[in-house]
C-alpha cells in the first residue's frame, strides 16, 4: 500500500463511487484501476493527470500527503491545491495560530509545505483574530522597530499577491531570505519593492519567483521586557545614517574624479 493508494480509495469513498464507476470516469477498466488502489501497480503519469483533474487535487498532494488526516472541508483552499494550512479551532471555536519557534525559524522554509511539520508547531488562540488563517513568526534583527529579537509577528495569510496594499507591513517567506518582515511599496512586472521601517536600510526588490508565502501583519507578541519608548538597538541609528551619508558623498566625489 502507498499514500497514493490510500488517497484514491479515500477520495472514491467520499464521493460514494464504486471502483467501476470511478474507472469509467477516468477511462479505464475496473481491473486496472483496482491494481492502483490496492497498491499492486504504480500509476503512470498520464493516469495521475486524469485522477488529479477529476478530484481537483494536485499530483503532489495525491502522492505525498495523507489527505485522510486533513478533511477537505476544514482546509483553507490555496493556489495549486496546496494543503498546508489546515484551519484548526480550539474548544471555544477560535482559530488556532501556529507559532514558528525562534530557534527553528530556518527550518520553516523546508517545512512550510509539510503538514506534519505544521501540525508539530505549538498553537495559541486570540479571539479577536478571526476570518482568516494566522501564523506567528519570530522577529529578527533591527529593521522593523518596535519588533526586536524575542518578539513575534502574527500574520494573516495572503492568497493573492495583487491583494498587497502599499505601505502595509507583511511577513515575506522567500527562497533566498527565508522569513523577513517588511513594508510593501510597489509591484512591478516580475518583482515587488519592499522597505524596512528602520531608515538605515535601503528598499530592495524581491523577485516574484522567489516568493513562497505572504502574511499581512495582524498583531504582535512582545517579550516581557518590552519598552515601546526605549529601543537600545536604535540609539545608534543616527550615527549609522550619518556614516552612510558620508560614504555616499565620498563615492560621489570619487566617481567625479
Amino acid at each position: 500500500m502507498s499514500i497514493f493508494s490510500d488517497n484514491i480509495r479515500f477520495l472514491r469513498t467520499q464521493k460514494n463511487l464504486s471502483q467501476q464507476e470511478l474507472a469509467d470516469q477516468i477511462l479505464m477498466s475496473r481491473v486496472r484501476y483496482s491494481k492502483y488502489e490496492d497498491g499492486r501497480s504504480e500509476a503512470p503519469y498520464e493516469l495521475l493527470i486524469r485522477i488529479s483533474k477529476y478530484f481537483n487535487l494536485s499530483i503532489d498532494l495525491l502522492l505525498t500527503v495523507d489527505i485522510r488526516k486533513y478533511p477537505l472541508e476544514d482546509v483553507l483552499k490555496l493556489p495549486d491545491n496546496r494543503i498546508v494550512l489546515p484551519v484548526v479551532v480550539d474548544q471555544l471555536g477560535n482559530n488556532s495560530i501556529e507559532i514558528v519557534p525562534q530557534k527553528a525559524s530556518m527550518g520553516y522554509l523546508s517545512g512550510y509545505s509539510d503538514p506534519e511539520y505544521i501540525e508539530s508547531l505549538q498553537r495559541i488562540s486570540l479571539p479577536f483574530l478571526t476570518n482568516g488563517k494566522y501564523r506567528a513568526f519570530p522577529a529578527q534583527g533591527d529593521s522593523m522597530p518596535p519588533f526586536k529579537d524575542g518578539s513575534y509577528i502574527i500574520g494573516k495569510y495572503v492568497e493573492n499577491i495583487d491583494d498587497l496594499k502599499p505601505n502595509k507591513s507583511y511577513v515575506f517567506v522567500t527562497l533566498n531570505d527565508g522569513i523577513s518582515y517588511k513594508r510593501f511599496k510597489a509591484k512591478k512586472e516580475k518583482s515587488i519593492t519592499v522597505a524596512a521601517d528602520n531608515s538605515f536600510y535601503q528598499p530592495y526588490d524581491i523577485s516574484l519567483s522567489e516568493i513562497v508565502e505572504i502574511w499581512q501583519y495582524a498583531s504582535g507578541i512582545f517579550p516581557n521586557d518590552f519598552e515601546p519608548d526605549n529601543f537600545e538597538n536604535y540609539n545608534l541609528k543616527d550615527m549609522f545614517l550619518v556614516l552612510r551619508k558620508d560614504i555616499e558623498l565620498l563615492n560621489d566625489k570619487l566617481s567625479k574624479n
